[in-house]
């Protein structure tokens, strides 16, 4: 259930090893190349309300209008990615949407039933990943449409219309 005019942008996964999924999704389906940011660092981050910094690195890679995020955390401290898949196990994990004002979103799906797994700040973005997982197998990361998030992803799009095929894995900047 999302809000009329909102769109899904990016479909994401958890794997067991990064540079191994990203190499892998850019065989199978030609997309690339894969911007990696490792153990990414974020303000404020909560899980199921408490305090919880989890150690991951992720990739973003661009196929046509969706997002792929590949997600790899390093530790076993409690976040979403573990409350859907244990070490060793992964799969697909959650879809994203920008909206215009995260808060009201969240309590959008809070009135549906749905709990919030964890939330954060980006740079200056708040997000939000709902867990949705009950009712569709996947949870829904909340993403603000600012300039932060509409410049990081307009980076993986354009490295996207750029690339040659040629090496798949990029660090970011």
């Amino acid at each position: 259930m999302i809000l009329p005019g909102t769109s899904i942008i990016q479909m994401a996964w958890v794997v067991n090893d990064l540079d191994t999924a990203a190499r892998r999704f850019s065989q199978v389906y030609g997309a690339g190349p894969f911007m990696f940011n490792r153990h990414v660092k974020l303000t404020d981050p909560r899980h199921r309300g408490r305090a919880m910094q989890t150690d991951f690195s992720l990739a973003l890679a661009q196929a046509g209008d969706v997002q792929i995020e590949l997600v790899e955390q390093h530790d076993d401290t409690p976040s979403v990615y573990r409350d859907l898949y244990p070490r060793g196990v992964g799969g697909f994990h959650h879809v994203a949407v920008i909206v215009p004002n995260v808060d009201k979103e969240v309590e959008r799906y809070r009135a549906l039933g749905f709990a919030v797994g964890s939330t954060g700040r980006f740079g200056d973005a708040d997000f939000a990943y709902v867990d949705t997982a009950p009712a569709t197998g996947h949870m829904v990361e909340i993403l603000p449409n600012n300039d932060t998030i509409r410049r990081f992803f307009g980076a993986v799009r354009r490295a996207a219309e750029k690339w040659d095929g040629v090496d798949p894995i990029r660090e970011m900047a």
